[in-house]
């Protein structure tokens, strides 16, 4: 709830600052196997915005530790970035139009099947544009 707040506090400066902005959240695939790559729901504007990218935060949480051999990317359309950690903020899709559908990618290296499935619980972007 105080996270929650805390962004809707945040969000009117941040969109005074960028020019504009917006937040989707969905939640993600369950990964079972290592050496497989499955996205996330589509990530978009509840409505339509023109403009270009300036700057994405992004947020993902799992249901359990973070194995080895982990990854994570965010992608546009055409370009992807890879992400390095579970929350952060990233310029790697600057100039991209800021109405573009967004997804996650979530991979694990290696061969095998885990233990147990390792569930996306959550992914959350945040996109300020110009």
């Amino acid at each position: 709830m105080k996270k929650a707040l805390l962004l809707l506090a945040v969000l009117p400066q941040l969109a005074l600052a960028a020019g504009g902005a917006w937040h989707a959240s969905a939640p993600g695939p369950g990964l079972i196997n290592r050496g497989m790559q499955l996205s996330s729901p589509d990530l978009k504007a509840a409505e339509p915005v023109s403009g270009a990218i300036t700057e994405i935060s992004w947020r993902y949480t799992l249901t359990g530790p973070t194995p080895s051999g982990f990854a994570a990317w965010l992608c546009a359309e055409r370009r992807c970035v890879q992400l390095d950690g579970a929350s952060g903020a990233t310029r790697g899709l600057t100039n991209i139009q800021a109405g573009e559908t967004l997804h996650f990618v979530y991979g694990i290296q290696g061969r095998g099947r885990l233990p147990q499935m390792l569930r996306v619980q959550s992914n959350e972007v945040m996109v300020n544009y110009r």
